[in-house]
């Protein structure tokens, strides 16, 4: 048990004007956090209770799969010069020296130090397979840090790593994650979500994100009846069938003067077409990485080709273009199409042809296959062309889906209409493959003797988001400004609060309720502070306490008051029942 009175709870009656979602403004004003910088957070008394019972949570689900280790947040240089990932993860990432001069940085992440452990010390694929974890905090240089503990620049993260002797190995450690994360989340009390996912700048085969449905997020995810969902880097649709235009002459591609005419509205406008029965032309440069220069060079021309009336979803392109994506320079426009921006098409342009091979990536939207007679821009200025149909009059490098889907479309599941909304990530769960493994060197011998790189998976959960997405559910389920956390992660279980402690009746029945509640293992603060009841009813309920026992004037009567908050219900139950009934009711919410 815990009195108030002795406690640092700094709650405010009001938020700083610079907070902007619900959890930054309740957590503030709570006393759970306080900020130092940009980015940068004190938790306080309350809040570093509630990530301790969340780090316990997820400790002990982890360790039902796995070890726990605990690895440096200072990383030399070579290390991530190894995996290739010093120059990929560029400003985001902190850098430093010594004293002596060398580079050193702060990690986000502890791929490259779990492989180098990995390969000194597993030498046969008797050792494997091995899940090693940690819970740690990471460093990310955020460039707008933003909304609380939603988008910092340091935060503690579960970050866990497998590594097997086989894809099936991997898929059992995968799998192992995957009902561990289930298991975590679900004892947190959150409402949340598993959507297939981009792999980033992780790299890998597949991956999936939980996701808490929430407007303070900045995911979009697709979702439909069906039960299909997916982040929009990820998602896919049936898209309706749509009539193409009748060729015009003898069907060849016809070239006609646009005069002034660059943009799909404008060139449909004049030549009166619709948007999608246009090619839009999308041009980028990918700087690739170092394990690519030799083959492909340092850089590479890329071009889509998508319908007029959809959007590139560059997450998508990024993975099939292997690099990090810029918009192409006028200069460089010139040279890859001879024409300027506005009138670029796909006639003329010379496609690598393969992905792996030099040249120009040239990549066709799926949308856009077995279209016929579309209007394109013609690489010739004030041009376009009629007729164009792809296969027939050009051959991209390769096909693939790279745009984004639209609320409204079908899933690709059971036909269902997709929705659109936004959600907060709190775990992210990655097969790596052998991309950290291969690059690092290490390596095992199998049951033949032979040879061979391990395979690898990573596994993230965000510690502060759990809080936080808990806080944005319960707030957005009470109009924003009041919120209940579960009593697996809230700071306390339970406050009674003593409505009047100049009444003995009352300081009596309140002291014997929080210590028999204590004794019945609940988690009790105690508010006996000389201060008004209405003061200490709004103090509760700004910390997030899911129940709340009221000592007040029914205690005459033997009665004493119940609040339940995840239910927003308040009931007057007898005083020498009030124990057991809370215990009860806890743990029917557990």
């Amino acid at each position: 048990m815990h009195r108030w009175s002795t406690l640092f709870i700094p709650t405010l009656r009001e938020a700083p004007t610079d907070a902007e979602v619900a959890s930054h403004k309740l957590l503030l004003r709570a006393g759970y956090i306080r900020q130092l910088g940009a980015g940068i957070y004190s938790y306080l008394f309350l809040g570093n209770r509630s990530v301790n019972k969340i780090v316990a949570i997820v400790r002990e689900e982890m360790d039902k799969i796995g070890q726990e280790f605990l690895l440096p947040a200072l990383n030399p240089k070579e290390l991530w010069e190894a995996s290739g990932r010093w120059s990929v993860m560029g400003d985001n990432m902190f850098h430093l020296k010594d004293r002596k001069g060398a580079e050193l940085c702060l990690a986000m992440t502890h791929e490259e130090v779990m492989t180098d452990i990995a390969r000194k010390e597993i030498r046969s694929y008797k050792q494997l397979p091995q899940i090693w974890y940690q819970i740690q905090t990471k460093f990310r240089d955020e460039p707008r840090p933003k909304a609380g503990l939603l988008r910092v620049r340091q935060f503690i993260m579960k970050d866990s790593y497998s590594f097997d002797i086989d894809e099936a190995g991997l898929d059992t450690s995968y799998n192992r994650h995957y009902d561990a994360y289930v298991r975590i989340f679900n004892r947190c009390g959150l409402d949340f979500v598993s959507v297939e996912a981009d792999s980033g700048a992780m790299g890998g085969s597949g991956s999936q994100e939980f996701m808490v449905y929430t407007d303070a997020g900045e995911d979009l995810i697709a979702s439909s009846a069906s039960g299909y969902a997916a982040n929009l880097e990820k998602a896919t649709s049936r898209l309706a069938p749509v009539e193409d235009l009748a060729p015009t002459g003898d069907g060849a591609p016809e070239l006609i003067h646009t005069p002034g005419f660059r943009t799909i509205d404008e060139v449909g406008g004049f030549l009166n077409v619709i948007s999608h029965h246009q090619i839009k032309t999308m041009a980028y440069i990918a700087e690739l990485p170092p394990a690519d220069h030799a083959k492909l060079g340092k850089s590479r021309p890329v071009v889509v080709f998508l319908r007029g009336d959809h959007s590139l979803n560059e997450a998508k392109l990024a993975a099939i273009s292997g690099g990090e994506l810029r918009p192409m320079t006028p200069e460089e426009l010139a040279t890859t199409f001879k024409a300027p921006a506005g009138y670029l098409g796909p006639l003329g342009l010379e496609a690598a042809p393969h992905p792996k091979k030099p040249g120009t990536l040239v990549i066709l939207d799926k949308a856009l296959e077995g279209r016929t007679n579309l209007i394109a821009g013609a690489n010739k200025e004030e041009y376009h062309l009629r007729n164009v149909t792809p296969m027939r009059d050009f051959k991209p490098t390769l096909t693939a889906d790279v745009r984004n889907i639209v609320e409204g479309e079908l899933d690709p599941i059971g036909g269902e209409p997709l929705r659109l909304g936004k959600a907060v990530e709190i775990g992210h769960i990655f097969k790596l493959g052998y991309r950290y493994s291969k690059a690092m060197g290490a390596s095992v011998l199998n049951r033949d003797g032979k040879e061979v790189t391990p395979i690898m998976g990573c596994y993230g959960i965000g510690i502060e988001r759990i809080l936080t997405a808990a806080i944005e559910s319960s707030a957005a389920a009470n109009g924003g400004d009041a919120y209940a956390l579960h009593p697996s992660i809230a700071p306390f279980q339970v406050v009674v609060t003593i409505t009047n402690i100049g009444d003995p009746a009352l300081l009596e029945a309140g002291e014997k309720i929080a210590a028999d509640l204590t004794a019945a293992g609940l988690d009790v603060l105690l508010d006996e502070r000389d201060e008004r009841a209405g003061v200490k009813f709004k103090d509760a309920d700004l910390t997030g306490i899911p129940f709340r026992i009221n000592i007040g004037r029914g205690v005459a009567e033997g009665k004493v008051e119940l609040v339940n908050r995840l239910e927003n219900k308040n009931q007057d139950v007898p005083l020498t029942e009030a124990v057991q009934h809370l215990s009860e009711l806890i743990s029917s919410v557990r």
